[in-house]
């Protein structure tokens, strides 16, 4: 695997953690808007920690949620994926840096450098699995609650920051795949493997006591008067 897409891949993975980091405090989640008049009308968002509403004079007040165990459990479900999947991506952008082959750390080979991004790569992965788990579970009691004509409470709208966590996940799975390609990597790229090979006998050397018996034997074949 050439250089070029380990480092693509190892900046991807970065930019997707970022994006994980600014949705999960983001307040767009989810939105509702109440139409009136003038007055009346007002915006209603939240996300997986407080409720806000702003009128149309732009005041805002916002409330967090009072009790974690009187949520709905779908939203501590988002909670916990989500900060999972960003302690997931600072534990692979760690060893990613590691196991890059354009950092030099110690005097680690290139096979277990390769290792270690593949480590980071699979890490990745699983942050942007967690990520795209949490945030579509979301979506989708939001569009449940929606299109419910049974439903009593307020119907709301997906949020710009579930768009924004679902670019975040693709680009983390797509970052960990091109760093999990470096465990493709042929164990002859490594000079540490190479300098070690076994030394093997010349095929062409011929044994001296093989070589005396030929020549003792040859004597023999001839007579005496061919020496004369």
């Amino acid at each position: 695997m050439s250089m070029a897409v380990e480092t693509f891949g190892f900046f991807m993975a970065a930019l997707g953690l970022l994006m994980l980091g600014v949705t999960l405090p983001n307040s767009y989640w989810r939105v509702s808007t109440v139409h009136g008049s003038v007055i009346t009308t007002n915006t209603i968002f939240e996300n997986l920690w407080y409720s806000c509403a702003t009128d149309s004079l732009g005041v805002s007040n916002c409330w967090e949620f009072p009790s974690m165990l009187a949520l709905s459990g779908y939203i501590q479900a988002c909670r916990a994926l989500m900060i999972t999947a960003i302690l997931l991506g600072f534990l692979g952008l760690f060893l990613s840096i590691m196991g890059l082959r354009c950092t030099t750390i110690g005097s680690m080979v290139l096979s277990r450098k390769a290792k270690l991004a593949a480590i980071a790569g699979a890490l990745h992965m699983l942050a942007g699995v967690c990520g795209m788990v949490a945030i579509s579970w979301y979506a989708f009691n939001i569009t449940r609650e929606f299109f419910d004509p049974l439903y009593p409470g307020t119907k709301y709208e997906l949020g710009p920051a579930l768009y924004l966590g679902w670019s975040a996940s693709l680009l983390s799975i797509l970052g960990g795949i091109c760093l999990c390609s470096t465990c493709c990597c042929s164990p002859d790229e490594d000079p540490a493997a190479s300098a070690h090979l076994p030394y093997k006998a010349s095929g062409s050397v011929v044994p001296f006591a093989a070589s005396k018996e030929e020549g003792d034997s040859s004597f023999g074949k001839y007579g005496k008067n061919a020496y004369v």
